[in-house]
């Protein structure tokens, strides 16, 4: 069965260069990899052909020049033509049996949808509640056998079956170009379709996390956007949902002020519990205030670069 690797990517080419090699190595080798560059500029075509020349299977570039990861997304959606589409991001690096493994265990539990564990490695590791909200926000620990899942991940290390649902060559949502949350409504849409999801406990990948992204007004907008998304998708739903909106607006409220409370407790205390606390009460805070307005930019030509001109 016919398999694709999207990658996006923008202005980070040692990242980039480190996920193609790794998916260069794979055991179950995809049919495509297709990478889709959203800086304007085009930045990412040289490391593409450099890729392609010694690649064992077929890659593909796309630039995607209007800014924004949804734009990113549907660009390489449209242009893969495997049944199967898997997907890594520019900081990911995927494990040596990651796709034999997300393969197997679509096919084993049976999953439509299949996600894999990541671990964060944080180039300029913090300490203390920083360093656990940095190692919360950037890992995805699971269980040590496959197994169905009642709710999905991020897009970031996962395959999708997309024979199994009904969907245009633009499935993402553009209008979560530049917060991100785009991926939170795409598997919305496929749990409305009747998605089956699954774990794969071996298809592990590391999350490489450069310092700017372990700095605390970083790790807490992550956490607000990321609470951000359960009131978003109730107000982004065709038609939108009212009661939605004000449930997880009343959850938000609830969470902030109490969880907010056992953050400040605990961080005098224990590090750990302290960043699980208070990663919750932002998400709560973000629940609350989930309007455009508020909304975080963390993608296209809204994200910050670097001196190294990276994003």
């Amino acid at each position: 069965m016919s398999v694709s690797v999207i990658l996006p990517t923008f202005r980070r080419p040692e990242g980039l260069r480190a996920a193609l090699a790794s998916l260069m190595a794979q055991s179950r080798q995809p049919d495509e990899i297709i990478v889709v560059d959203n800086d304007p500029a085009g930045s990412a075509a040289r490391g593409v052909a450099n890729a392609r020349a010694v690649a064992r299977c077929k890659v593909v570039y796309v630039h995607e020049a209007r800014a924004g990861v949804a734009n990113a997304r549907n660009a390489g959606w449209e242009a893969a033509t495997g049944r199967y589409i898997a997907f890594l991001d520019d900081d990911e690096i995927a494990s040596a049996v990651w796709l034999e493994a997300l393969m197997e265990s679509a096919a084993t539990l049976p999953a439509d949808v299949v996600f894999g564990p990541l671990r964060g490695e944080a180039l300029d590791a913090p300490g203390g509640v920083r360093g656990g909200l940095a190692q919360r926000l950037y890992s995805r620990p699971g269980q040590s056998t496959d197994h169905r899942l009642d709710a999905p991940f991020g897009c970031g290390n996962s395959l999708v079956d997309r024979s199994a649902f009904i969907l245009g060559d633009t499935p993402f949502d553009p209008r979560m170009n530049v917060s991100g949350g785009e991926d939170d409504l795409f598997f919305a849409e496929l749990k409305r379709q009747g998605a089956r999801f699954g774990w794969s406990a071996r298809a592990h990948a590391v999350e490489t996390v450069e310092p700017r992204r372990t700095r605390w007004r970083y790790l807490l907008a992550r956490s607000f956007a990321f609470g951000q998304g359960a009131t978003q998708s109730a107000a982004n739903a065709r038609p939108r949902r009212q009661a939605g909106i004000a449930f997880w607006m009343i959850i938000g409220l609830g969470q902030m002020l109490c969880y907010g409370a056992l953050a400040a407790v605990t961080a005098l205390i224990r590090h750990g519990s302290a960043a699980g606390w208070l990663d919750r009460s932002v998400q709560g805070a973000g629940k609350l205030f989930w309007v455009e307005a508020f909304e975080p930019r963390f993608y296209g030509e809204a994200a910050p670069v670097d001196s190294t001109g990276q994003a």
